[in-house]
């Protein structure tokens, strides 16, 4: 099939139409000052009405399985899987997740403007549940459609006491009906995700794209010291047993083991530390604070935290602390595929950029859909590396340079990958 024809001029537009559909987005929110907006929500079901129009729109045949994804199809299977998520964190910007689905969108548009079909079947999935910020839950409109829900999760509630089954129904779903939502993993060619980076590499290196190699995977651990709480003005330093400076010397510990094994794209980070009995004038007798441990290599980040946990174990009974440490979440790193990254490469150099190749440090809906097809991602540079925040932003240029790739990459797409 020949080319479809992108000027300068079409891909600035591609561009502007980008940040015009976002902004659209972003103004459905629960709260006027803030964007929020959570699954199965008034704002969530706004949200994805707009989507299906947009899909509609573009040609796509548009229907909404009982998770509430909305999907988007054209063409037969097997499907190139195009997607990302419209839920989002408190106090949200508009990008995180919401590119993912526009950019695919356009890019159907594109081909529907000038005629003619994609030359594989396509389904554009805008999923709900990525962020977990309702549900004390992640990914699980993903896990989903590659036929991994866990069931467990309809009865989590949200913090009014409404169970995930409970939303599903007021959201006019059937939780007996969930597993419709799969697709077969002999109809799932493969899964592309434009994303922003939400970190500061692209930008540094002054390069607009980036391809991903893997989706890092990540260990927590929740750790309590316990010493003895005691006046702060008659303890002598040698004879304290102050959990906070054992906490502190561990928290350094954990950017020590990081800086260690940074070849691997490591990254750690105590995000959250609790004080007892957290008085101005008392010793601190009791921490407790976690450890985010990510790294692009599985083998790596287990060698990691059997270091840090022996050396944290030294820390404390050096400071003659108590030390308990408990996993409480897990996940396997995930790789994107070889081929699926060759051709992504090919698609942002025929749009003239450079593909720099980076790791993503945070968890995608394709950690889940690679359980039935090739994954590869897309990321956006996005000023300051900011995300998660109301100051997220990427520029229309680089969005019209990344829809651009998206539809070179769909133009030579052949769902071989498998074989």
């Amino acid at each position: 099939m020949k080319p479809l024809a992108l000027s300068p001029e079409d891909i600035a537009a591609l561009g502007r139409r980008a940040e015009a559909m976002l902004e659209e987005l972003a103004a459905i929110s629960a709260e006027p000052e803030r964007l929020v907006r959570l699954y199965l929500t008034p704002e969530y079901r706004r949200a994805a009405d707009l989507i299906a129009q947009w899909m509609q729109e573009a040609g796509l045949d548009v229907f909404e399985d009982e998770l509430g994804n909305v999907r988007g199809r054209i063409g037969k299977p097997p499907y190139l899987l195009l997607g990302s998520h419209f839920d989002t964190v408190l106090d949200a910007g508009r990008y995180d997740g919401p590119l993912g689905i526009v950019a695919p969108i356009l890019a159907v548009d594109a081909f529907s403007r000038a005629k003619q079909e994609p030359p594989c079947g396509i389904d554009v999935v805008a999923f709900g549940d990525e962020e977990g910020s309702r549900f004390p839950s992640t990914l699980s409109t993903s896990a989903g459609v590659a036929g991994k829900f866990d069931a467990k999760q309809l009865d989590l509630k949200d913090k009014d006491g409404i169970t995930y089954a409970e939303a599903l129904k007021a959201y006019g779903k059937d939780a007996g009906k969930i597993s419709s939502a799969a697709i077969p993993a002999s109809e799932a060619a493969g899964y592309l995700e434009m994303h922003i980076e939400q970190g500061p590499v692209l930008e540094t290196a002054g390069e607009p794209l980036g391809v991903v190699t893997a989706i890092a995977g990540q260990t927590r651990l929740q750790m309590t010291l316990t010493g003895e709480a005691g006046h702060a003005g008659t303890v002598p330093m040698n004879l304290r047993k102050d959990a906070l400076a054992g906490a502190a010397e561990i928290t350094l510990l954990a950017e020590k083991v990081a800086a260690e094994f940074k070849k691997n794209s490591m990254v750690a980070t105590v995000g959250r530390m609790e004080v007892s009995p957290g008085a101005i004038n008392i010793i601190p007798g009791v921490v407790r604070f976690t450890l985010d441990l990510r790294s692009a290599s599985d083998e790596s980040r287990n060698r990691a935290i059997e270091q840090f946990e022996r050396q944290a174990k030294e820390i404390a009974a050096r400071r003659h602390l108590g030390y308990a440490a408990d996993v409480i979440h897990r996940i396997a790193t995930t790789p994107c595929h070889e081929k699926m990254q060759a051709r992504l490469a090919e698609a942002i150099k025929a749009v003239g950029a450079n593909p720099l190749k980076l790791t993503s440090g945070a968890g995608h809906d394709g950690i889940m859909m690679s359980a039935i097809c090739p994954i590869v991602m897309l990321f956006v540079r996005c000023r300051g590396g900011v995300s998660h925040n109301p100051a997220e932003y990427a520029s229309p240029a680089d969005m019209g340079v990344a829809i651009a790739a998206f539809i070179r990459f769909i133009e030579q797409f052949k769902p071989d990958l498998k074989s």
